[in-house]
């Protein structure tokens, strides 16, 4: 059956679909040798498919891994700087992934990994109400009116930032650790939301993401989701 070129492209898990949009216009995807120049191009499935050169393996059913992203890993494939990647670090016999979202340098937990781009996409989306929940640990003087302001929404420099919930776990002189959930996931959301009410992060943790718990997963360490659980707390919400 006849689909999109960038729908192709995302089902072998290279990129997401918007970007693999983006590379076709950037003349970086030829298909049987000849550079295509528009996103509005079909396959069939059984063409020489390549990205920079490279030949795109054919697409694998959906798949879902868990990981327990240490601190100290940029979740991209190549970074500019050289600093080391979450994608580096997975085990050999890992497929090629791509995130679903992003933990920032110093954030540790739970990160979803695919190798369907449009699933990260749908998993991604502030509109499907994905929640994701963090453990984190702040310095300073935690003043619950102000955690109660954050609740209600907040416009920081400019950037608009929707309402999330804040909840109180553990308070030991000026560490307290919190419960913070949230839909939208925005880069740097929850470190810049704790410095609008004089808070410093010392340590960001992502707990859950939607359905998918990090549970007694360790630093480094990936599982895959199985099938029928991946198909259940989906909820049909998506075509697997």
């Amino acid at each position: 059956m006849a689909q999109r070129l960038a729908k192709f492209m995302a089902r072998t898990g290279v990129c997401s679909r918007r970007e693999a949009e983006a590379y076709i216009l950037q003349g970086r995807v030829s298909v049987n040798g000849k550079i295509v120049e528009t996103p509005a191009f079909n396959v069939e499935g059984n063409e020489v498919v390549l990205f920079d050169g490279e030949k795109l393996k054919e697409p694998e059913r959906t798949r879902l891994w868990l990981y327990y992203k240490p601190v100290g890993l940029v979740t991209t494939h190549k970074d500019e700087k050289n600093r080391d990647t979450v994608f580096a670090a997975l085990p050999p016999t890992m497929p090629r992934v791509i995130s679903v979202g992003r933990l920032d340098l110093n954030s540790e937990g739970l990160l979803l990994l695919t190798n369907n781009g449009d699933l990260s996409r749908e998993l991604e989306l502030p509109q499907n109400a994905w929640s994701r929940r963090y453990r984190v640990r702040v310095h300073g003087k935690v003043e619950e009116e102000k955690l109660s302001a954050l609740s209600k929404g907040v416009v920081i420099d400019g950037v608009s930032y929707g309402k999330v919930l804040i909840a109180i776990e553990q308070k030991t002189g000026t560490n307290t650790w919190l419960s913070v959930t949230l839909n939208e996931g925005k880069n740097r959301e929850i470190r810049k939301l704790m410095a609008f009410i004089g808070l410093e992060v010392a340590r960001l943790i992502r707990i859950s993401y939607g359905p998918f718990q990090l549970g007694n997963l360790k630093k480094g360490e990936v599982k895959e989701v199985p099938l029928k659980v991946l198909k259940e707390q989906l909820g049909g919400r998506f075509e697997l």
